[in-house]
């Protein structure tokens, strides 16, 4: 195994193959549709079939992987009907969140966010797709969590996940990447503004960007 998979190795064989089908799914070595080779997979990271299907089994029911009978385990694959679906729900609950949370935020809050986004800068300037999509999640998740309502970020949380696959569809393209930078900012400056609206309005631009492109995408497809 590479160092680079050592360190990011978690104390358990089921978390760290858990981690690893996350960021080959996240990153777009697994793409979604694809089949998941257990056997090979078994072998690259150096793990039993046990915590391999247990990890799996984790992953189908949050909707990440599907399992058909006597075929195995695919990444899941959504329509474009699911993708706008599940994004005009993250907008309803993230607007109710981010309301909820912009007058909660002290300049130490607005210092977390603006140290998440130079890793988000960092990540899309190197080109590295599931960095960026890692820190872009954290940048995200930074500020519905200050909303105080936890029932609601799981909520949110589960959209997210239900899309990881597509994550890396889109910050493949460098202009997506920039522009995500831009919108991240205008965010931040919004908010330290206090102007909750603009705030608002360019996470909803943020979403309504990611959506095109993944449509254009799908349609390629």
């Amino acid at each position: 195994m590479s160092s680079a998979v050592e360190r990011r190795r978690p104390p358990t064989a089921q978390q760290f193959v858990l981690a690893e089908l996350r960021r080959a799914i996240t990153s777009g070595e697994l793409r979604p549709g694809g089949a998941i080779r257990q056997e090979t997979l078994a072998a690259r990271l150096d793990v039993s079939r046990v915590p391999l299907r247990e990890a799996l089994k984790a992953l189908e029911a949050e909707g990440l992987v599907v399992h058909h009978v006597h075929r195995g385990y695919f990444v899941a694959e959504l329509s474009l009907a699911d993708l706008e679906e599940i994004y005009r729900i993250r907008r309803l609950l993230e607007t109710e969140a981010v309301r909820t949370a912009a007058p909660r935020l002290a300049d130490g809050a607005l210092g977390v966010l603006e140290e998440i986004q130079r890793e988000v800068e960092r990540a899309a300037a190197a080109g590295d797709v599931t960095a960026m999509a890692e820190a872009n999640r954290r940048f995200h998740f930074a500020l519905v969590e200050a909303s105080g309502m936890p029932r609601l970020v799981r909520l949110i949380a589960t959209l997210w996940d239900a899309t990881d696959a597509y994550r890396s569809l889109y910050y493949t393209e460098d202009a997506h990447r920039d522009l995500a930078v831009h919108e991240h900012r205008s965010v931040l400056a919004a908010l330290a503004s206090g102007d909750v609206d603009a705030a608002v309005r360019w996470l909803d631009e943020h979403r309504d960007h990611a959506v095109a492109a993944l449509r254009e995408v799908l349609a390629e497809e």
